[in-house]
């Protein structure tokens, strides 16, 4: 019988999504597979957080292009992000917490296309003279990432309607970064 890695990959970030410290006979009776096919395809839980590193950024690009962040007014491109990556919130923030485990060099081809894809969104709002330029386009996105991180933790504790994590997300973000004329 055929494995889709894709497939299973998919399986396992939903799991752990919801449940981080999920173990790897969990993940494989997540997935429809037998503990022993799983390890087949990847080696070790840590052969498997990495590969749902490349899944990670393979999302989150399609996020970033599917709000179409090079469009448009900044702000509103900055509201059309967040409510892209939202919904896979749980899976970032388990990437969010988990990235701490492995050397940077591993997933940084993906994520750096991600973070000058951002970057420019905000360095846009910042000549534009919409956005304070006291914070560096590097320190929004990371802001971005960890709201975002910080979205997923609190739907799944209970604490945040799931429907109003975007609003809540996009509102604090840009409420902090939103360049205020003195009058």
């Amino acid at each position: 019988m055929s494995v889709d890695r894709e497939r299973v990959l998919r399986d396992a970030a939903a799991l752990l999504s919801r449940k981080a410290t999920a173990s790897m006979d969990e993940i494989a009776k997540a997935a429809g597979i037998s503990r022993a096919t799983l390890h087949r395809h990847f080696a070790g839980r840590d052969a498997l957080v990495k590969a749902l590193g490349g899944l990670g950024v393979r999302q989150v690009e399609a996020c970033v292009t599917a709000a179409r962040i090079e469009e448009g007014d900044p702000v509103e491109a900055v509201r059309r992000l967040v409510a892209e990556a939202v919904p896979v919130s749980g899976f970032l923030a388990f990437l969010y917490s988990e990235n701490q485990l492995f050397e940077p060099e591993l997933m940084d081809e993906g994520w750096n296309r991600i973070d000058e894809r951002v970057g420019a969104l905000f360095r846009r709002g910042q000549e534009q003279g919409l956005f304070r330029i006291d914070l560096t386009p590097a320190w929004l996105t990371e802001a971005l990432y960890a709201l975002i991180a910080a979205s997923a933790w609190t739907v799944q504790e209970g604490r945040v309607a799931s429907k109003d994590a975007g609003y809540l997300v996009a509102e604090l973000l840009l409420g902090g970064m939103i360049r205020r004329v003195e009058q």
